[in-house]
């Protein structure tokens, strides 16, 4: 099969696909799609911003990743672009079709990274204990809820049944 018949092909598909979808399905495909679009623009300016932090810090001699403040700059970038390119991944499955809607495990999971990441940021000096606590159950309660799932689901597959969400 040619490049050009291969491409006929797929828009062929692709006009097909819009032809037989319902009105909803466009309208979430296109919400899905457009923050698809500036997520993705905003994690390449995230990753230009965190390699401009880097650079400033390596010329100006002061890039010791065992200095607390250095750490928090670097992996609090790096943690940042993480939970953007997880959620933009989330979005991009609905884009796809795999799936109709954004799943709750995937939400669990990026909450799960975005609290890993106030953990790494975190001031200790400056912040109570209690808020590190609620912080800490906050992270343990996620994580159980997301355990759970991942056993209902792996029981379901067992089981032949469909994954709920």
């Amino acid at each position: 099969m040619t490049e050009r018949n291969r491409q006929q092909s797929w828009v062929h598909r692709a006009a097909e696909k819009i032809r037989k979808a319902k009105p909803y399905d466009l309208f979430e495909h296109s919400i899905a799609t457009i923050l698809v679009l500036l997520i993705s623009f905003i994690v390449v300016i995230a990753l230009y911003k965190l390699g401009e932090d880097v650079l400033s810090l390596l010329v100006s001699m002061a890039f010791d990743p065992l200095k607390h403040e250095t750490f928090q700059i670097v992996f609090g970038g790096i943690m940042t672009l993480l939970i953007a390119m997880e959620f933009k991944h989330s979005i991009l499955i609905v884009t796809k079709r795999q799936q109709n809607i954004i799943q709750v495990k995937t939400v669990i999971l990026v909450s799960m990274l975005a609290l890993a990441r106030k953990f790494i940021v975190l001031d200790i000096h400056s912040i109570e204990a209690a808020k590190i606590a609620a912080l800490a159950l906050a992270l343990v309660a996620l994580g159980a809820v997301y355990w759970l799932m991942r056993e209902r689901d792996a029981w379901n597959m067992e089981h032949g049944r469909q994954e709920e969400g």
